[in-house]
């Protein structure tokens, strides 16, 4: 490449890079525990399984169910309703279903009663999380009418709070 033709590309460049606008939607991974029906970003969600034998860990928190064999890897699996100290999961060997959460670098394993799916939703319609123990998980809270409350969790937040309290212990 020639220098003239190098500068005229750098005198058309722009001064700054374009602003990064926030899409209007953000697609939600939907899932119920207990009562309470959970919305995650959808790229914190790798898939959804079956669950297996779950094998117990010695002194681990009550939140951590055991250990899971998925694909070569060996996940902790959790109950997200014990963490939160909103009751616990009714894990039942055939029937349960568990997501696989990623954050921080780590994969873990969620306990679910229920899978509702994707579900896209505009972020205009967040509303703020209500204020009470769980708050510092949940980004929000947005009401559909096909799904009822969403409450809008904060899943790399979970994993990294549960991974200190498991290594405190």
């Amino acid at each position: 490449m020639d220098p003239s033709t190098l500068k005229s590309a750098l005198s058309r460049a722009p001064e700054r890079p374009a602003a990064v606008t926030e899409r209007p939607e953000l697609e939600l991974f939907v899932f119920t525990a207990g009562t309470l029906t959970f919305g995650v970003d959808s790229s914190h969600v790798r898939e959804v399984t079956r669950l297996g034998p779950v094998t117990p860990l010695p002194r681990s928190p009550a939140f951590v169910l055991g250990a899971f064999g998925h694909r070569g890897e060996v996940l902790p699996v959790l109950d997200l309703l014990r963490f939160l100290s909103q009751g616990e999961a009714k894990a039942q060997l055939l029937r349960t279903r568990l997501f696989i959460g990623v954050g921080e670098g780590y994969a873990t394993a969620f306990v679910t009663d229920g899978i509702a799916g994707l579900k896209r939703i505009l972020r205009a319609d967040i509303a703020p999380a209500p204020a009470g123990g769980s708050s510092e998980f949940l980004s929000g809270v947005v009401k559909t009418p096909e799904v009822g409350l969403i409450h809008l969790l904060e899943l790399p937040r979970v994993i990294q709070a549960a991974r200190q309290k498991a290594v405190a212990r």
